[in-house]
């Protein structure tokens, strides 16, 4: 028991194991708790843990946790709408912020989240919080083009003037 709590890599098993070590020596298990750090009544857990499952048994179970609000079909649906990105007519918006998103899954799922949830599920996504520019829908691109070519920004640099000869 002393040497696979020596290499088992995980501090509370080895301490379980280092426990059993010593009541099977002849420790009460009292004492042989305290040695670990734990209550008797963890070092009982822990010896009928190792009888059935063996090593295995002395590993820390997986702790429950909260179900997700979003399905997985569900944030499927929440990606796709992001990347598409907003329909202005339809959704009225021109980007999609957490607030508008927050809209959207409770107008299509029936599910309300606050804002700040929202975060946490875009990124556990892997979706970042980055907004694009918004594409104004009256933007006129030939006069964009016209700008462009005009070379407005050369305009404005100051000119350099070359250098007398010295002569």
């Amino acid at each position: 028991m002393r040497v696979w709590a020596r290499r088992c890599g995980n501090g509370r098993a080895a301490a379980r194991a280092y426990a059993i070590a010593h009541a099977l020596e002849g420790m009460s298990r009292a004492e042989a708790a305290r040695l670990a750090g734990m209550e008797r009544q963890a070092l009982r857990d822990a010896v009928m843990r190792y009888n059935t499952e063996g090593t295995d048994g002395l590993f820390d179970r997986p702790k429950g946790h909260r179900a997700e609000v979003l399905s997985e079909g569900e944030q499927a649906a929440l990606a796709a709408v992001i990347y598409a990105g907003p329909d202005p007519a339809v959704d009225g918006v021109c980007t999609w912020t957490r607030e508008a998103l927050a809209l959207w899954i409770s107008r299509r799922f029936g599910k309300a989240l606050h804002p700040h949830s929202l975060s946490r599920i875009l990124r556990r996504m892997g979706l970042s919080r980055q907004k694009a520019r918004p594409v104004l829908p009256r933007t006129d691109a030939k006069a964009q083009e016209r700008f462009e070519k005009r070379g407005s920004a050369r305009r404005w640099m100051p000119q350099r003037r070359p250098m007398p000869a010295s002569g």
